[in-house]
């Protein structure tokens, strides 16, 4: 989830195995900003690319842009740390919100995966050469881009598993069989506008308070509070908000805490974080009266150590004092606490691929890291909704690529969850499927909301697909049909707002209507 108008990018890669970093020489570095690439592994048709921006100059830099061309053939798939635009073999990487000021001496660096043999060529820091200099004379070419990512890695052979979830039939919610989940921006200013509780349309059956944070990182001490006066000067009350939130609920509506989002970096690392995650959140919940939590960890927020490779026993601290936690929230307030994870793809499907930093090492830790909390807490989970957006290709079980914005993507990762899959390809491993009706999945509301907007017309199609298992635009639900299939989560009800509900307006009625 992101607070700002231009979502940046969520953190997307596939890794593969570290097969010894081969450099790439450049030209000799001059004093100033300069941008350094190298190969960190390659494995004959792709190859992992490192770029790190140092600048070498007197004054800070505000912000980079790093471009280059590859020869045709070569393509980017996934990529971190940076956003990408593309124009034929032109390849632009900007900083993100968080990594682009430079002080002088200070460095970042940014990767991706690319596939075809080439390496970078004419690469211009902030339009001058990444070396120091002028930029390059030769125009970049215009081979216009492969319709298709092509794999970076050999694709898992077999079939995808058949098991039965082994998870408790579900508990009394209270929410309907099809459920609305959307986000509200309650704690900070927008370009799409504060949006009061009391304003809030009956259509959402989950409304996620964006967002509880940490006082810290490695805190555990989470915070809440409503967007100030001089950001939102529309804020309602503490003691409106809360009427407003016991007015939803007396219309059978689930108001949650969600934890983290872009800004809001948490990590577990000691059980005295774990015990103050537990007593801060409990805080939260009692103050307002709300009905449960979701966690929205992005980032750095879980990854697992070197090690850490079977997701059904994990040992990273991060992981395993989550899991304790929200096992003890569970248990603080019983059967009816409602649970949400919003994981984006890059924690979850992509372990299908890759799992943590791999058997050899050398793989982003975070790759799959979401994997052991679902599992853990698969009994506990109200609704899972993975973020299927601001995300790069994601392989599904047809081991083909699949990108977002369309419902192909959305049908592909859902699947995955409902079918269930042999992580890192380890038919050994298997991630059980999860029930229909802890599994929804999330889009963008609007094109502002988030990359990988969804036009009404196909998020319909891909739950559709999932529930009747017609029009599935090619594909075959491994999970075949799923009448109970949860519904859809959004990013989020202010950006809906600002774009006259298109979102509610839409899917309100069509998830009514679904037999």
């Amino acid at each position: 989830m992101r607070r700002s108008r231009s979502l940046l990018l969520a953190v997307v890669s596939a890794v593969a195995v570290s097969a010894g970093a081969v450099w790439v020489a450049g030209p000799a570095l001059a004093a100033g900003p300069t941008a350094t690439f190298v190969k960190t592994s390659d494995w004959g048709s792709g190859w992992e690319g490192k770029y790190t921006v140092t600048n070498g100059g007197a004054t800070a830099l505000s912000s980079w842009a790093v471009a280059f061309t590859l020869p045709s053939g070569s393509s980017v798939g996934s990529f971190w740390d940076a956003e990408m635009t593309r124009s034929g073999q032109r390849f632009t990487f900007r900083n993100r919100s968080w990594n682009g000021s430079l002080a002088p001496g200070a460095s970042v660096s940014f990767g991706f995966i690319a596939t075809g043999s080439g390496s970078p060529a004419d690469c211009t820091l902030n339009g001058a050469a990444c070396g120091g200099g002028t930029p390059p004379t030769t125009p970049p070419p215009t081979t216009p881009p492969p319709t298709t990512p092509p794999p970076t890695t050999p694709p898992p052979t077999t079939p995808p598993p058949t098991t039965p979830p082994p998870t408790t039939p579900p508990p009394n919610s209270g929410l309907p069989k099809r459920a609305l989940i959307g986000y509200l921006h309650s704690s900070f200013a927008n370009g799409s506008g504060y949006v009061r509780m009391a304003d809030v349309p009956a259509s959402w059956d989950i409304i996620n308070l964006a967002f509880g944070e940490p006082t810290s990182v490695t805190s555990g001490d989470i915070r809440f509070q409503l967007c100030p006066v001089a950001e939102c000067p529309n804020v309602e009350t503490e003691a409106q908000f809360i009427a407003a939130i016991r007015a939803k609920q007396q219309q059978g509506k689930k108001v949650l805490i969600s934890i983290g989002g872009q800004n809001g970096q948490v990590q577990l690392t000691t059980t005295a974080a774990r015990d103050r995650f537990v007593s801060s959140v409990a805080a939260i919940i009692d103050r307002y009266g709300l009905d449960g939590l979701d966690i929205d960890f992005e980032g750095h927020s879980l990854s697992l150590n070197t090690g850490d490779t079977d997701f059904k026993n994990p040992t990273t601290p991060v992981i395993v004092n989550l899991i304790s936690a929200v096992r003890s929230l569970k248990q603080r307030y019983g059967s009816r606490f409602i649970l949400t994870m919003a994981p984006e793809t890059f924690f979850v499907q992509l372990g299908y691929q890759y799992y943590g930093s791999g058997p050899w090492g050398g793989q982003d830790p975070r790759a799959g890291a979401y994997l052991p909390v679902i599992h853990a807490l698969r009994n506990d989970i109200t609704v899972l909704h993975v973020q299927d957006y601001n995300s790069g290709p994601i392989m599904g079980l047809d081991n083909q690529y699949h990108t977002m914005g369309g419902a192909l993507f959305h049908i592909a990762m859902t699947d995955m969850l409902l079918a269930g899959f042999p992580v890192a390809g380890n038919t050994n491993n298997v991630f059980p499927p999860l029930r229909e009706d802890q599994v929804a999945f999330g889009t963008p509301s609007s094109t502002s909301a988030g990359n990988g907007y969804t036009a009404p017309a196909a998020v319909q199609q891909a739950v559709t697909c999932l529930v009747r298992g017609t029009n599935c635009a090619g594909y075959t639900p491994r999970s075949g049909t799923n009448p109970n299939f949860r519904g859809l989560m959004t990013w989020s009800i202010n950006w809906d707002r600002f774009y006259g509900w298109e979102f509610q307006n839409s899917h309100r009625p069509f998830l009514n209507g679904l037999s």
